[in-house]
């Protein structure tokens, strides 16, 4: 490959790849601004630690939809921004029950309430929660319109250079190429 020429387009694994990573990035981020706001609120509200894991929460879930929209699925069609967010909101609503389950069964469960054995039972909730939150927004809320993966792929193939090409030419700017017979072998007798 010349240091001109574009690398091949990634395929399904790599794509898949690059947004589990993007996904990760911005749920550290959501996962620091609700701890963050957890450790203050179990401070001021130290015997109702699900609530206040649900205040977090919620702000992490701002966070994240602002980081999801504008960073890791800003491909998606925006037409339908209202319905995007209401399913957003709806699927983030059932990953709140998931993780806050899983933080009332851990620590009434197990008689766990330190803050630190809080802020632990929020981490496993967070897990569980991403699994579901992640199947959910790329299925549901940020999914691609049909065909538009497969159009943009089709559409920087025939824009990639080639050793035997050059450099690629937008479809307008190229000349005709008359159409070439096939070449049939001469017969040598």
């Amino acid at each position: 490959m010349t240091p001109t020429a574009k690398a091949p387009s990634t395929g399904i694994i790599g794509r898949l790849g690059q947004e589990i990573a993007k996904f990760g990035a911005v749920g550290i981020i959501g996962v620091v601004v609700q701890f963050a706001s957890l450790s203050v609120l179990i401070d001021m509200m130290p015997h109702a630690v699900v609530r206040a894991n649900i205040i977090a929460t919620l702000l992490a879930i701002l966070v994240n939809y602002i980081g999801y929209r504008y960073w890791v699925y800003r491909d998606t069609d925006s037409k339908t921004r209202a319905h995007e967010i209401t399913l957003f909101l709806i699927f983030s609503g059932i990953g709140l029950v998931v993780q806050n389950g899983v933080l009332y069964a851990l620590t009434y469960g197990l008689d766990l309430h330190t803050k630190l054995e809080v802020m632990a039972c929020s981490f496993i909730g967070i897990g569980v929660a991403t699994l579901f939150r992640f199947w959910a927004y790329r299925t549901w809320v940020f999914s691609a319109p049909a065909g538009a993966v497969e159009e943009a792929e089709q559409i920087l193939a025939t824009n990639t250079e080639t050793p035997e090409s050059g450099p690629a030419a937008s479809p307008a700017a190229a000349p005709a190429k008359a159409p070439t017979e096939p070449r049939v072998p001469s017969r040598r007798a």
